[in-house]
């Protein structure tokens, strides 16, 4: 098969799928925030949750359906940040896998992507990147809906989650009410 990359081309194709694919899981998993309610694990992502409380009439109580799902809509996603996000990120790893695929192509097709092709595709990928960045700053900024709150002991807020950590943070490190940098809890603590 011809190819229309040089070898520094192939290698930005094989990276550029695995940076779009990473970054779809990272976004269709539930698996952001991290935390407990009614002794139960409950996660949250930007458009997903795992385990959420139901009333069960039979037994006149609420109960824990430990199971994965997204929201019944769009308006049920419980804060317009987190909306947003949802918006923002799915657009920006739609680009990446855009540009990926279209990349792999020119590694069978010849003549497919030229330099100007491929500085076109580069901009796409920055403004992807751009995208997912500006979701994943976003998405602190629903962490005092009613939800996240019953999950982290009502002492979240924007970008503070009190006793809680993010899964997703940067920099693997956070500072616990002790002020003492430890890795990543990925849990609420209780």
């Amino acid at each position: 098969m011809a190819s229309s990359l040089t070898c520094t081309g192939v290698i930005w194709a094989l990276l550029s799928l695995l940076c779009a694919a990473a970054s779809c899981v990272g976004f269709f998993m539930p698996y952001w925030l991290l935390g407990t309610q009614m002794d139960k694990p409950v996660s949250f992502g930007t458009f997903r949750r795992c385990s959420y409380p139901v009333r069960d009439e039979e037994r006149q109580a609420t109960v824990m359906l430990e199971q994965c799902g997204r929201y019944a809509s769009f308006h049920g996603i419980p804060s317009l940040e987190w909306r947003i996000c949802t918006v923002v990120t799915g657009v920006g790893c739609g680009l990446l896998l855009l540009v990926a695929l279209t990349a792999l192509m020119g590694c069978c097709i010849s003549d497919l992507i030229s330099r100007t092709i491929g500085r076109v595709a580069g901009g796409i990928q920055f403004v992807g990147g751009l995208l997912i960045g500006s979701g994943c700053a976003l998405y602190p900024l629903g962490w005092d809906s009613e939800e996240v709150q019953q999950t982290c002991n009502n002492s979240s807020d924007q970008f503070k989650l009190g006793k809680s950590t993010n899964t997703h943070d940067l920099t693997a490190c956070t500072h616990t009410h002790t002020h003492r940098p430890q890795m990543t809890h990925r849990w609420c603590i209780n």
